[in-house]
C-alpha cells in the first residue's frame, strides 16, 4: 500500500512541477501583486539564490518530491525564508505528510502572506514570504490537529537553524 501511495504522490508530483516548468512567462504569483519589504532585481535574485532556488521562490516552481534534506529534518529549530532569512516555520508544527515536501501545520506569525491560486486548473492557496514575496508552496486543509491545515512548502525555499543548545 506504501509503494502504492508513493507511487500516485510521485507521478502527481511529476506532473505538477511539469505543469509549473510549461508556464515560463507566467506572472510571478505574489511579487506580480504586492510590494514588500526586501525588493531586489531579478539578476540579483539570481545571483543570490542560484538557479533551482531562484526558480522556486521567484517563478513558483516545484521541486521534485523527496529530493530536500529539509522533508527528513527532525531537530528543533527554525525553519527560515532562504530569499530573505525571515523565519516562517517552526519545527514544533513540522508533521511527517507523506507528500514528499516538509509539511506544517501552521506558520510562524507574521511569517508568510497567502493569496489564491487558479493555475493548474483548480484553487489552491498559494503561500510566499511575507517580507520578500517569494514563493514556499501551498496550503491544503487536510492537516492534522489542531489547525486542520497543511502547509506544504518546497525545500529549496527555506532554510533550517537549529535550535541553541541548553
Amino acid at each position: 500500500m506504501r509503494n502504492r501511495r508513493f507511487f500516485l504522490l510521485s507521478g502527481a508530483a511529476v506532473l505538477v512541477a511539469a505543469a509549473g516548468r510549461s508556464f515560463p512567462g507566467r506572472p510571478m504569483g505574489a511579487q506580480a501583486a504586492e510590494t514588500f519589504e526586501v525588493t531586489r532585481t531579478d539578476a540579483e535574485w539570481q545571483a543570490l539564490l542560484g538557479e533551482e532556488r531562484y526558480r522556486v521562490l521567484r517563478h513558483e516552481d516545484t521541486e521534485a518530491p523527496f529530493t530536500s534534506a529539509l522533508n527528513d529534518e527532525k531537530r528543533k529549530g527554525i525553519f527560515h525564508c532562504a530569499g530573505c532569512d525571515l523565519p516562517v516555520y517552526s519545527s514544533e508544527t513540522k508533521f511527517e505528510s507523506g507528500t514528499g515536501w516538509p509539511s506544517f501545520w501552521e506558520a510562524l506569525p507574521n511569517g508568510i502572506g497567502t493569496r489564491e491560486d487558479n493555475s493548474l486548473f483548480m484553487a489552491r492557496t498559494e503561500c510566499h514570504c511575507r517580507r520578500c514575496g517569494g514563493h514556499l508552496g501551498h496550503v491544503f486543509n487536510d492537516g492534522p490537529k489542531p489547525t486542520g491545515m497543511r502547509h506544504c512548502i518546497n525545500g529549496l525555499a527555506m532554510t533550517f537553524k537549529p535550535a541553541a543548545a541548553a
